[in-house]
């Protein structure tokens, strides 16, 4: 069985769909950090069958719960502090994502001004639909 330490201090990212774990790296510029950053693929869960599995040296500082809501918000946080978890974090939709995603309609202003910010609001929180907050433009995963 394969065994990957614990932290003393951090954050590990659970229940995630197996095969996700890629997605959420790059959606959350994991790359970029100067932070330890564990990833365990197909780990067998009870409840899921399998499941993917993130450690993230560090405080919550570190990350974006918005974006990571918005990714899935199945997922469980818990904190880490001297070894043990702390807290467990229930994440939501977030009501409005800056410079996550960005709109595919060519004649948008964010499209033709660089410098815009890409700035999508919630519109349907049971379909999960996301839209452009300059020409409302649908953005559904």
């Amino acid at each position: 069985m394969l065994n990957i330490s614990g932290l003393t201090e951090g954050i590990v990212l659970d229940h995630i769909p197996a095969g996700k774990s890629m997605e959420i790296y790059r959606y959350m510029g994991l790359d970029k950090l100067d932070v330890q950053v564990a990833i365990i693929k197909n780990a067998r869960s009870s409840k899921m069958g399998k499941k993917d599995i993130i450690k993230i040296e560090g405080g919550l500082d570190n990350i974006d719960l918005d974006v990571l809501g918005f990714v899935d918000h199945n997922i469980t946080v818990n904190v880490i502090k001297n070894e043990k978890i702390i807290e467990k974090k229930k994440l939501s939709l977030p009501a409005k994502l800056t410079n996550v995603i960005k709109c595919r309609n060519p004649r948008c202003i964010s499209q033709i001004e660089q410098e815009l910010p890409q700035v999508f609001f919630l519109a349907d929180e049971e379909n999960e639909v996301y839209r452009c907050k300059y020409c409302e433009e649908k953005y559904r995963r």
